[in-house]
Formats: C-alpha cells, structure tokens, sequence
C-alpha cells in the first residue's frame, strides 16, 4: 500500500516533465518556422544566402575542380582574353585566371572568417566584462576601444602589419585585433539591456557565480547582436585582409589570393584588363553578399519590424 502514493507522485512529475519539454520544443519550432518565414520575404538577403553557400562549397572543393593548375605556367598562352578554354583569360605567366580564382577562395575566406571568429571572441568576453562588472574594467575596455576606433580600419591594420611584418599570419592578427573593439561595444550594449532582466536577478538571489551568471544567462539573450555584427565584419575582414595583401603586406605574390591578384595585375590595365576585372568583380560580389545576409539577419531579428 505505501508504494502506490509515490508510484502516483513518479507518475505525474514524469508527466509533468514531459508535458514541459515538449512545450519548449514546440516554442523552439514556432520561433524557428516564424525566423524562416520572416528571412525568406527579403529577397536580397535570401539571394546573398545562397551567393554566400556557394562560396562556402567553392571554398571546400575548388581547388579540386579547377579546370587547369593554378599554378603551372602556360607561355603560350600570355594575358590571354577569356575564351572557352581560359573562362577569365590568363595572367602575364600564362597562369588560368578562373582556376587561380577558385583556389584562392579558400585562402581568402579562410583569413577573414577565422580573423573575425578570433576578434568576435576576445570582444565578447571583454564587452560581457565591461557591461556586468563596470567600473574601471568598462573605463579601461571601452577608452581602449575609443583609441582603437579613432584610427581607420585599413590604417590600423597596416600598423600593426608594419610592426610585424608581412605575411598571410600577420595579416590575420592585424584583421583580428581591429576586429576586437567593435565587438566589445556592441557586447557592452547587449550586457547592459540584458544585465537587469528578471531571470537574471533571480540568479544572483540564487547565489549563482558570476562566471554563470555571464555565460549560462546573460551571454544567451546577447547572441542576436553577435550573431549580425560577426556576419557584417566579415565583409569588412575581407576588404582588410585584400587591401593589405594588394599593398604588399599580404599573401606572397605567387600564392592565388585574391588581392594579391588584383596587385599583380595593375601593371596589366591597359593591355589585359580582364586580369583585373574578374578578381575584383569576385571581391565585390562576396563582400557585398556578406554585408546583404547581415542586413537581412538583423530586419528579421528585430522584433520591431515585421
């Protein structure tokens, strides 16, 4: 007799268990269905999508399918218009355009997107600080990211290479710590509009630590604005990283990164202007795609608009 009552008990907290999870899967659906119906009614942003998966794939296997060697020499077939057989002309050493190109993709967005994920990092966790603790950690996090914005990106990042020498690495410290600042304060911001909801006052009365508080409750409600400014910078890692590669800071003139290409290919305007056209038509395009998926990521997550 006296295990029925707590059979009874089992019974309906398992009831009541399940009854709570399949509500937050069904929320979780509803918001994921509602997302993607909002996100598919801006055309632009959902064509940059796509843009920007292709390259995601031509980064992967591109190299792989590339109709000639990126690198081998052809002297037969110097500055060459675009044809059948070379889709984008070929290069002063006879190098396939289109083959160079794709190998390059890899290069380039590999420099930009693994700058930003470093720079995205480091900002956050000095943005969550500055925004929960304030005090001299905010004074000294924020006056240094004044110092930092009061230079313009491209300069900045040309110091710091200058300081430390050219160089495909280099260039990715450089892109990655003039990423930092713009992070730290949209993170602040975020910290601080999320710093005093109600959940997060019950874990302080609960007496959780605030490494938890930071990362279990407050970081979470932040994700939005991180998730928009990482798409947005790198577009702009991409320029950075290009530019410096174009001025001779970058990728050794020999490797198929795209604007070591461009570089390459300035002496060559007037005679093969197609050796300029393609690289910086392919530079336009995705940094132009990245900035379009971040404009249409931020409308869609932004309860105000509908």
């Amino acid at each position: 007799m006296s295990n029925k009552p707590n059979e009874r008990e089992e019974t309906t907290v398992s009831f009541e268990e399940n009854y709570v999870d399949e509500n937050i899967l069904a929320d979780k659906s509803s918001k994921t269905k509602e997302f993607i119906k909002k996100f598919t009614k801006r055309k632009t942003a959902v064509v940059a999508f796509v843009i920007l998966i292709f390259l995601l794939i031509i980064a992967l296997i591109g190299p792989s399918i590339a109709p000639h060697d990126p690198s081998a020499f052809d002297y037969d077939n110097i500055l060459s218009p675009p044809s059948a057989e070379h889709w984008f002309g070929t290069d002063q050493f006879g190098q396939d355009i289109f083959s160079r190109l794709l190998a390059g993709t890899p290069l380039t967005l590999g420099v930009a997107l693994s700058s930003v994920i470093v720079g995205a990092a480091l900002g956050t966790v000095l943005g969550l600080l500055a925004g929960y603790y304030g005090g001299w950690i905010e004074m000294l996090v924020m006056r240094g990211a004044d110092v930092m914005f009061s230079f313009p990106d491209i300069l900045l990042a040309i110091a710091i290479v200058a300081l430390l020498g050219p160089g495909i690495i280099n260039v990715f410290i450089a892109v990655a710590v003039f990423t930092v600042p713009s992070f730290a304060r949209i993170m602040r911001s975020a910290t601080l509009a999320v710093k005093g909801s109600l959940y997060v006052e019950v874990a302080h009365s609960l007496g959780c630590k605030d490494g938890r508080i930071l990362f279990l409750h407050i970081f979470p409600g932040t994700i939005q604005s991180l998730i928009v400014n990482f798409t947005m910078r790198i577009g702009s890692a991409i320029m950075a990283a290009s530019g410096l590669s174009f001025l001779g800071f970058g990728a050794n003139v020999t490797d198929p990164e795209w604007g070591a290409m461009l570089s390459q290919s300035r002496s060559y305007l007037a005679t093969a202007p197609h050796m300029v056209y393609f690289p910086a038509l392919v530079i336009f395009i995705t940094v132009l795609a990245f900035n379009l998926f971040g404009d249409g990521l931020r409308d869609t997550l932004d309860p105000k608009i509908k």
